[in-house]
């Protein structure tokens, strides 16, 4: 492990500190969205060029692991977003809310890097990615009715434009880069220049793209800051519960340890930009919603980046022990 990963955890924790400053700035904030899906598409151009398309073909022929993230995704953490919502937010229904929108909706973007952090089978959970986008959008809804008691529609426009940006953009390319290099007999350039530049800057790009998210929001943030430790728990044990889900779902399915990183990550990180441009549409006369999906990511990219080092300890120590024990 190299300087730099060691330090992915502070570097992140300082993009939060850095864009939550960033965000009392008025022209900053009124600018920081606009650079949040760049930087995402740079970091995903990265990660895409360094899958060949012939894995990701071999991915998804992998049901088991499909079948065990779609299972936790969309039926066991529903329930589960529910009942943490029930004990912990009955009182604040608006936060209850946001908390479901965020909870049911997995990622599709930057959790590819913390897979790739923790040495995760990231062509395989790259595979699962458009599913779960497609999924989390026609499900929320009903999601919605079933849980807090509303039905609001999702504007197909949110959808498609979500898939392409990304998604589709960033692996369209990544592709065609490794296309035309290797037709003009250039690979040496792809694998000696292009993917360990973007292997290096990959976290770079997703700090880069955090402080842009934290400056966009941090004002609000900062002056509605309890609602932070309201949500703190209820986050936090969605965070605990679902890590120990898929290591005992990885152990019973018998994962090796990058398919359980990859089970794991993509059980655990939320799509907090999808979920948040969401409830922007569906619900813009209620702030607190949106809110909630703000501070999500405060706790959860810290929590995603500490879970990573503790997913290469725990392989570190098997290693070790395996050795030892020959």
């Amino acid at each position: 492990m190299n300087t730099l990963e060691k330090l992915h955890t502070l570097i992140i924790l300082f993009a939060v500190s850095i864009g939550l400053a960033l965000g009392q700035i008025s022209v900053i904030e009124l600018n920081a969205e606009h650079f949040i899906v760049p930087f995402l598409l740079l970091m995903l151009y990265g990660l895409f060029l360094a899958i060949p398309i012939k894995d990701l073909r071999k991915a998804f022929s992998n049901t088991k692991f499909a079948g065990a993230s779609l299972m936790i995704n969309f039926i066991w953490t529903p329930i589960l977003a529910w009942g943490l919502g029930a004990l912990f937010l009955s009182d604040h229904p608006a936060l209850w809310i946001g908390f479901i929108m965020l909870m049911v909706t997995p990622c599709t973007d930057w959790y590819l890097v913390f897979t790739g952090i923790a040495k995760g089978n990231v062509p395989m959970s790259a595979t699962i990615l458009p599913v779960n986008l497609i999924l989390q959008v026609l499900l929320l809804p009903l999601y919605l009715f079933l849980f807090a008691g509303v039905l609001e529609t999702v504007k197909i426009s949110v959808l498609l434009e979500s898939v392409f940006l990304v998604l589709a953009l960033p692996f369209l390319l990544a592709n065609a880069t490794r296309f035309f290099l290797h037709k003009m007999s250039k690979s040496e350039i792809l694998e000696e220049s292009l993917i360990p530049f973007f292997s290096t800057g990959q976290i770079i790009f997703l700090s880069l793209a955090i402080a842009a998210m934290f400056a966009s929001q941090g004002r609000y943030l900062i002056v509605n800051i309890k609602v932070v430790y309201t949500l703190l728990i209820p986050v936090l044990l969605f965070f605990l519960i679902n890590f120990l889900v898929g290591r005992y779902i990885s152990r019973l399915l018998k994962f090796s340890y990058r398919d359980s990183v990859s089970l794991n990550l993509t059980t655990l990180a939320r799509n907090s930009p999808i979920a948040l441009a969401i409830a922007v549409t569906a619900f813009p006369d209620e702030p607190l919603i949106a809110l909630a999906l703000v501070i999500g990511p405060l706790i959860e990219l810290p929590v995603l980046a500490v879970i990573s080092q503790i997913l290469l300890l725990i392989e570190r120590q098997s290693i070790h022990s395996n050795s030892s024990n020959i």
